[in-house]
């Protein structure tokens, strides 16, 4: 997000550009799993719940299954949310593009590109439900709806005195996660995790743009 025109009055520095990341679908499928199959994951720093309760899995798991999901789960979303708020390295698409498919070097390539990732470490199989294609949809269409067609109506626009300063403090992405209530965490120099709830609510997001 920036301002790519002059306009009288504008308080958008030109020179600020913002990354917007509302669809991280990393976080998105490790906030489904965690509900549609009722995980209660370890830690006392969590995203709260979906906005937009998923049903529950129609395969229940034992309790083995369910201890080992918990934990993997808790682990990974600390990874990717973290990787989720960092700035990427566009040389990384072109040093993949010279690498052999199933190399190492390509492996730990995607890794830097890619973090952390539910299917890679535990297998796609826990997305064949069919709660999670109805939940999928059910988003994407959420999504679509609250579309803004103009840079003057988005939430930075509104928060631009707050956002400046967070700017002008390092920060130059921001990622949404579709939770309840507010939730904010800086977990990179540069990246800032919150609720979409947080950034649509201009004295929530004027809260957590604010210096820590």
């Amino acid at each position: 997000m920036q301002s790519e025109y002059p306009i009288p009055g504008n308080p958008w520095p030109r020179e600020m550009l913002i990354t917007v990341e509302d669809r991280p679908t990393t976080l998105l499928e490790l906030l489904w799993i965690r509900e549609t199959y009722a995980l209660h994951p370890p830690g006392d720093d969590l995203p709260p719940m979906l906005e937009l309760t998923p049903a529950r899995a129609a395969v229940q798991l034992d309790a083995a299954t369910r201890n080992e999901w918990e934990n993997t789960w808790a682990r990974i979303w600390q990874g990717a949310a973290a990787h989720a708020c960092r700035e990427h390295d566009p040389a990384l698409f072109e040093q993949l593009q010279g690498t052999p498919p199933g190399s190492t070097e390509r492996e730990a390539l995607l890794r830097q590109l890619f973090g952390p990732d539910w299917g890679d470490e535990m297998g796609r199989g826990a997305f064949d439900d069919a709660s999670y294609t109805a939940w999928e949809q059910t988003m994407s269409d959420a999504h679509m709806s609250t579309r803004l067609e103009r840079l003057e109506d988005s939430p930075e626009w509104r928060a631009v005195s707050a956002l400046t300063t967070a700017w002008r403090g390092g920060l130059t992405r921001i990622v949404t996660i579709p939770c309840r209530g507010e939730h904010t965490r800086r977990l990179t120099p540069h990246g800032l995790l919150l609720t979409a709830a947080t950034r649509t609510d201009l004295a929530a997001y004027e809260r957590a743009l604010a210096p820590s």
